[in-house]
């Protein structure tokens, strides 16, 4: 049941009215990556509720790992494909927004933090939900370079938590300053938008 909330998440996210539909005449190779790092997220989330040993956990750290340095092969290879699109793109941030909530998910349940590190992965669907009441927030937003490093200072920080050799604290302090990033991350976009002329009618 929780796999299935969260896959809706996902393909909720990328069909709201800020996204836009595949333009071309066929899927790609960049956005096969993409899918394929889902299924990865899918494999990663059906370890949720089990008891792991210690050796099984290395493996969820090589498995993340590998989900993470896929990332930057997707939207290269759409470009030199000449495929990039803005759905690839929604695609790709969507994925990456599952992958989130899925590793804060881990990470608690290693025992390596508090519930609080699932603020991180549920703070871009509180967001969406939030364009529900504030249909501004809908409006795209410019590529930034803050963003990208934010997540993958969030994504490698999640992954290094799931180490055995971690300990809880050091694992805390990551996940603590990771969120802090993520949230004033959000609060710059949030404040754009904000400021941004209203194109409700």
């Amino acid at each position: 049941m929780l796999f299935g909330v969260l896959s809706w998440l996902v393909w909720r996210g990328m069909f709201t009215p800020e996204g836009a539909p595949h333009p071309h005449g066929r899927f790609g190779g960049a956005n096969r990556v993409t899918l394929f790092r889902l299924g990865v997220c899918a494999l990663l989330a059906s370890l949720l509720g089990e008891s792991l040993p210690q050796q099984a956990w290395w493996a969820v750290v090589v498995l993340a790992t590998a989900t993470a340095l896929l990332d930057a092969v997707d939207g290269p290879l759409a470009r030199r494909s000449g495929l990039a699109s803005s759905f690839g793109a929604r695609f790709d941030m969507e994925t990456d927004a599952f992958f989130t909530l899925v590793l804060c998910a881990l990470v608690w349940q290693a025992d390596k933090t508090g519930g609080w590190v699932l603020a991180s992965g549920l703070m871009r669907y509180v967001f969406v939900a939030a364009a529900y009441v504030w249909p501004r927030l809908n409006a795209a937003l410019p590529p930034s370079r803050r963003r990208q490093a934010v997540c993958v200072v969030q994504i490698t920080a999640l992954i290094v938590c799931l180490g055995p050799i971690v300990p809880p604290l050091l694992a805390s302090a990551l996940a603590a300053i990771s969120l802090a990033l993520l949230t004033l991350s959000f609060a710059i976009d949030f404040r754009f938008l904000h400021r941004a002329p209203s194109t409700e009618t």
